[in-house]
């Protein structure tokens, strides 16, 4: 059979794609699952470390603190030495990091030891998120993409069942199991991804033809070759230099600022979810479920973006999503001393609204950048975001003492209405578009 004439991007979806989706996806569930377990434990380790609320929010801070820093290594190194090399990198620092804080007795020791799990997080952002990019298919890489933050949502969710689950039968102590739980997820998927290939696509940017060539035909068969994968289009083809002072510094702009603002108010609830929900009169039980149940419902925003990316496009669903969640926000502020459900239900359509933002993360980056430098657009975005995420988690505690859960409420709907604009301003249309379509600076 001579398939010549066939793009790898338009080939279907093999068992090969299936299981390189389950590589990427186990670090979004175990970077959902580390990022928001500390909002799990926070009311316990306080107590016990007796933080106040300066460190509690530093402390809640350090992970993402942590992706800051690695982001911008971890896209850059990407880039230079390869994908498959920082593949085992992250669930690494998430072992070690995690297990650490069973023993930590001050806060700048969890700081530290959290910091560590951040920086393992920013890792995965640029080398998950850019190695299963440039395998995907071209009809399935929206989705597939936008389904990483689904998965990241049900880590989230999972941290906050299991966690409860732990604080509920393991007595004075058991937040240290809590913030430790993480180690066994990252055993998980450092065996998972034993046997991962490097790209052909960063291969051939390297000028490693025959490497390139034989994972291709491992990958697609035989049968196909180099002739089959897409070439870059000449004008995408740009230094890092580039970036900042040609079209791709007006894309990066717009990645950073709207994965900011989708990002900023969300960690913000998870990191001091218990904290925010008591400011909000729900406490005791209603708090735990209240957290269980948000948390799903932000699964839920995430899956109905993904079976909408493709027929509603990445623009308007982009545009959509920080309208609703904004005024969502808002409604919070305006109501924050209403009844419990009433609070519930504007939450829940927070957290379903935000969704078309959340999973656009990582396929507007992924695909608005050429291969020399997508690792790095997709680091810096993901450490832009998270630089915003560690000041609006740090502030949270601070805010709420200070200026009360109505203007902190306030706050979160600014940022969300910041996306909205940039996002009218500046979001392009990529879908039914190949990567070097999407990553052209000619359209």
């Amino acid at each position: 059979m001579n398939n010549n004439n066939i793009s790898i991007e338009d080939v279907p979806l093999n068992n090969f794609h299936q299981l390189m989706s389950l590589r990427a996806g186990g670090g979004w569930i175990l970077d959902g699952y580390v990022l928001s377990i500390i909002g799990v434990a926070i009311v316990q380790f306080s107590q016990h470390l007796q933080l106040d609320t300066f460190w509690q929010g530093m402390v809640a801070a350090s992970a993402m603190l942590g992706t800051f820093c690695s982001g911008f290594l971890g896209g850059w190194l990407t880039d230079i030495v390869g994908r498959r090399r920082l593949f085992f990198v992250g669930p690494i620092l998430f072992i070690l990091g995690s297990v650490g804080t069973f023993w930590a007795e001050s806060a700048l020791t969890l700081f530290i030891l959290r910091f560590l799990v951040g920086v393992g997080v920013g890792l995965e952002y640029p080398v998950a998120g850019s190695l299963l990019t440039e395998f995907l298919p071209q009809k399935h890489r929206g989705k597939r993409l936008a389904g990483l933050t689904i998965l990241w949502f049900a880590g989230a969710a999972l941290a906050y069942i299991v966690g409860n689950l732990i604080l509920s039968i393991g007595g004075d102590a058991a937040w240290r199991l809590v913030l430790a739980s993480p180690a066994v997820l990252g055993i998980l998927l450092f065996a998972l991804r034993l046997g991962t290939p490097e790209s052909p696509r960063w291969l051939v940017s390297k000028g490693r033809f025959n490497e390139a060539e034989q994972i291709i035909k491992k990958v697609y068969g035989p049968e196909f070759s180099l002739k089959n994968m897409p070439a870059e289009s000449v004008e995408a083809k740009v230094t890092l230099k580039d970036l900042v002072r040609s079209g791709y510094g007006k894309r990066m702009l717009f990645v950073s600022v709207f994965w900011s603002a989708a990002v900023v108010p969300m960690f913000a609830v998870y990191s001091f979810a218990p904290v925010v929900l008591k400011a909000l009169n729900l406490d005791g039980e209603w708090a735990s479920l209240g957290s269980i149940a948000i948390t799903l419902l932000f699964v839920v925003g995430c899956v109905v973006a993904t079976r909408l990316i493709d027929s509603m496009g990445r623009r308007r669903l982009i545009i959509h999503s920080f309208l609703w969640s904004s005024l969502a926000l808002l409604a919070l502020g305006m109501f924050s001393h209403g009844s419990e459900m009433l609070v519930l239900v504007m939450f829940g359509a927070y957290a379903v609204f935000i969704g078309g933002a959340q999973v656009l993360e990582l396929v507007y980056p992924n695909e608005l950048f050429p291969t020399e430098v997508r690792a790095f657009a997709v680091g810096m975005g993901s450490s832009m975001s998270r630089i915003g995420s560690a000041a609006g988690t740090w502030l949270v505690p601070i805010s709420l003492q200070s200026l009360g859960i109505e203007y902190t409420m306030y706050a979160a709907a600014i940022v969300s209405f910041i996306g909205l604009l940039v996002s009218v301003w500046l979001a392009p249309e990529t879908r039914n578009m190949t990567l070097s379509q999407a990553a052209s600076l000619a359209r």
